[in-house]
């Protein structure tokens, strides 16, 4: 097994690509802030089956941290990360620094509209600012063909795609499946902050997703009784604080009232001083199978 190549650079990493480009690769590209597990790898595997030469970035971007959050905790292991990376399809590995990314004097930032206030965009204010201006400056370094990004970040995964096409940017996102661990917790790189007892309490996250659909299936379509159901799920756990649980339409993420039509459910849940999130799409019994269709937006 072979690393990739690493490029610290700006003028590497388009060296590069142009080169690929030249030889008539399609390239495909992984954004990641390292500390890959699992769900990470899914997507290298993804990009790996459509793509000629796949590339990875690891960059912690210190832009869609908040004050108080855990940019300076968050777990950095370059060479583990190339080890892992070593049994895969991965032609190069961008790892930028900050003085790279962010220059002397840098002041350009990139401001999604609607799809980044609720939420996410809420409850950490400039968050979806600092994704939205990285990532759109790794799309013109790496210059892919195809991006893939998790759907376990739903919400990102909407703000990317709209950035995508209000810039008109000619890069194909693909959202893939979240990837979980046996007993059903969402694979996150924060997941590892997580004392023994906070991990088994972790666990009423994809509960109670689980319940709004079995809700759903026995013919619930108030929304507002299934949210209420899962939040007293969740709050089961004495140490679990709810920053959010919701049932969106998975296009807008608007709330929605009733579940007629498929709807994500969202949830951000602090277990100590760790916060995760997670969704899950919720179908109505009543679609026939024909309708319901891979479930991916």
């Amino acid at each position: 097994m072979t690393r990739p190549v690493v490029y610290r650079s700006a003028q590497e990493m388009r060296a590069f690509t142009r080169s690929a480009k030249q030889a008539g690769h399609r390239v495909g590209f992984v954004p990641t802030m390292g500390a890959l597990h699992a769900g990470h790898l899914s997507l290298v595997e993804a990009a790996a089956r459509e793509c000629h030469t796949v590339i990875v970035s690891i960059y912690v971007n210190p832009t869609q941290f908040g004050r108080g959050e855990d940019f300076d905790r968050y777990p950095r292991d370059l060479e583990r990360d190339l080890d892992l990376l070593a049994g895969y399809s991965v032609a190069a590995v961008f790892a930028p620094s900050d003085r790279e990314m962010y220059p002397d004097g840098f002041d350009t930032w990139v401001q999604v509209g609607r799809i980044a206030e609720p939420w996410e965009g809420a409850c950490r204010p400039g968050h979806f600012r600092g994704v939205a201006t990285v990532v759109l400056k790794l799309f013109h370094l790496v210059q892919p063909d195809i991006a893939y990004f998790g759907e376990k970040d739903y919400q990102q995964l909407l703000v990317v795609r709209q950035m995508v096409r209000d810039l008109n940017l000619p890069v194909d996102i693909r959202g893939c499946p979240t990837v979980r661990e046996p007993d059903g917790l969402a694979m996150s790189s924060r997941n590892q902050y997580l004392a023994p007892q906070e991990r088994r309490g972790a666990l009423v996250l994809f509960e109670s997703e689980q319940l709004a659909q079995q809700l759903v299936d026995a013919g619930e379509v108030d929304a507002a009784r299934i949210t209420q159901a899962m939040r007293d799920h969740i709050l089961r756990v004495p140490y679990a604080k709810i920053d959010y649980v919701a049932l969106v339409n998975p296009e807008t993420l608007e709330e929605v009232s009733q579940v007629i039509n498929p709807v994500r459910a969202i949830l951000s849940v602090r277990l100590g001083s760790t916060r995760l999130i997670d969704n899950m799409e919720i179908r109505p019994k009543t679609l026939s199978s024909h309708q319901q269709g891979s479930g991916n937006t």
